[in-house]
């Protein structure tokens, strides 16, 4: 899970996989500390991941469907411009890494 620092506030991006969609889902959300227990231990995330504002969708079983990104926010939030361009490389490279991997498998492998 990336997490990047601006202005003082934390942002995550998520990956997940929606069966329902056939789609890759990258998630953006701004990220509280992890339990101060947890510092203690050298592996643990520092932050975790809050409800996700920003989700791009990326369909994998079907190339003529478009990827999308859903605005989750009825509070106004505001998410810096270094933010979403951050978000939107993570998205980019989904897109591409989803691409590639439907060339690889073929045509032939949509049901």
């Amino acid at each position: 899970m990336p997490v990047r620092e601006h202005a003082g506030r934390h942002y995550a991006i998520q990956f997940g996989y929606s069966l329902p969609d056939d789609a890759w889902h990258v998630e953006l959300s701004e990220a509280g500390p992890a339990p101060a227990e947890w510092a203690a231990k050298p592996a643990a995330v520092r932050h975790l991941p809050g409800a996700a504002f920003l989700v791009a969708v990326i369909p994998d079983e079907d190339p003529k469907l478009e990827p999308t990104v859903h605005i989750h926010t009825h509070d106004g939030h505001v998410i810096p411009y270094e933010i979403v361009r951050w978000f939107m490389e993570h998205v980019a490279e989904e897109v591409e890494r989803c691409r590639a991997a439907f060339e690889h498998r073929g045509p032939e492998a949509v049901t």
